[in-house]
């Protein structure tokens, strides 16, 4: 799923600007254009990935905590009987320390007080729900246990913030490592190293080998770090292009796929997010095929993302999800085996509430198994290089000394 940011024309002649997650360019245009808006400017945002990853948060018009503390506060709040405006207006008093969502909870009931439902004066706040926010919401209106439903979401909204902070905890270690590493390397080899230099040059000897490509690479990285940096720059810049192309990030996504334990990772987390969001939309009834599409713009890996088109094609012609997805190399087997049982025994919205929790622990695992080998790994590798300059500089020292003796 992609980030546009939009300027239009709504259907009340209002000039309206904002951001908006979809699937593709093409479609949030035909979406936009359905609703009647003159699409003055459509682009894309910028995102967070990591090897095909999705980090950040869904919402983007208001902070991840604020959006599940309005959705856990109005749930507790209808639950306990009270009415819609009522529970709004609650919510306002309790949130004056949070300017937006104190802002946003006004405009919604503004929206309220004027006739609206609840789906439709949070779809006026513009991109600060998601659709699969909004249709859970119309879901539960239309069945009458909104406060029931607005529960589940708060939890979806949990989870979903765990499945998150899990992989980018798992990161942050590796990253400092990383970068210490480098800064570590980098230090070593412009400041440490041409000290002795000089005193190498002054003895007049042919140095040992292993010295002479250190001093070599002390001397390049002195003379072109910049050219290292544009390197750098210019390869983050490429790899971004080829993010952004269709056809390239299908091509990269597959790679990331075919990565020992990388791949384990995207496609845990790809499968947990897309059964608990299709379980949770089944689970309030949402129709199939529209819960197919909504599950389609939560994903990040366009591999995953042509099989659920696959998928939403062969549903409409009447086939079963499984038989579909049996034929995908890419799906993992035991969910497919727990989609069928669902599809057989009446329970998908159930096994697939159950596929999202197994593949939630695959996930931790998958990483668990990264870190104890990526930590390792940079451990040695940078103590290797560091032992090897120290080494090189030993070696010339040892020579010049056999020399004066």
């Amino acid at each position: 799923m992609t980030l546009f940011s939009y300027k239009l024309i709504n259907s009340q002649g209002q000039l309206e600007t904002g951001t908006q997650e979809a699937g593709s360019e093409q479609a949030l245009l035909e979406e936009l254009q359905a609703k009647d808006c003159i699409i003055l400017e459509l682009k894309e945002t910028k995102s967070s990935r990591f090897f095909g990853l999705q980090l950040g948060a869904q919402n983007s018009g208001l902070p991840e905590k604020s959006l599940f503390l309005f959705t856990n506060q109005m749930a507790t709040l209808l639950e306990s009987g009270l009415a819609l405006d009522r529970s709004l207006m609650i919510l306002l008093d309790i949130s004056e320390d949070n300017p937006k969502l104190n802002s946003v909870t006004a405009n919604i009931l503004e929206k309220v007080k004027g006739g609206k439902s609840l789906a439709d004066a949070l779809e006026a706040q513009g991109p600060v729900f998601s659709r699969f926010y909004l249709n859970m919401v119309r879901a539960g209106e239309h069945g009458g246990n909104i406060g029931a439903v607005l529960q589940r979401l708060a939890d979806y909204l949990q989870k979903a913030k765990e499945l998150r902070d899990t992989v980018t905890t798992a990161l942050i270690y590796p990253s400092i490592l990383l970068v210490m590493s480098a800064l570590s390397l980098m230090v070593m080899l412009t400041f440490v190293v041409p000290q002795f230099k000089e005193m190498f040059e002054s003895a007049g000897q042919a140095l040992p080998v292993p010295t002479q490509i250190v001093l070599a690479v002390s001397e390049f990285l002195q003379g072109y770090w910049w050219a290292l940096l544009l390197l750098v720059l210019g390869s983050i810049q490429y790899f971004k292009g080829q993010l952004q192309d269709p056809l390239s990030k299908t091509k990269w996504d597959h790679r990331f796929l075919q990565l020992p334990i990388i791949g384990e990772i995207i496609l845990a987390k790809e499968t947990a997010n897309f059964s608990r969001t299709f379980g949770t939309l089944l689970q309030n009834g949402v129709s199939i095929l529209n819960s197919m599409a909504i599950v389609r713009e939560t994903m990040a890996n366009k591999v995953l993302i042509e099989i659920v088109d696959i998928a939403q094609n062969d549903l409409k012609s009447g086939k079963p999800l499984s038989d579909t997805l049996v034929t995908q190399p890419v799906f993992p087997k035991i969910a497919i085996q727990m989609i069928k049982m669902g599809e057989e025994t009446g329970k998908l919205e159930e096994m697939l509430l159950r596929v999202a929790v197994i593949y939630d622990q695959q996930l931790k695992v998958s990483i668990q198994r990264l870190l104890a080998l990526l930590e390792p790994a940079l451990i040695i590798t940078l103590g290797l290089m560091i032992a090897g300059i120290i080494v090189s500089i030993l070696l010339a020292i040892l020579s010049l000394n056999n020399l004066a003796a």
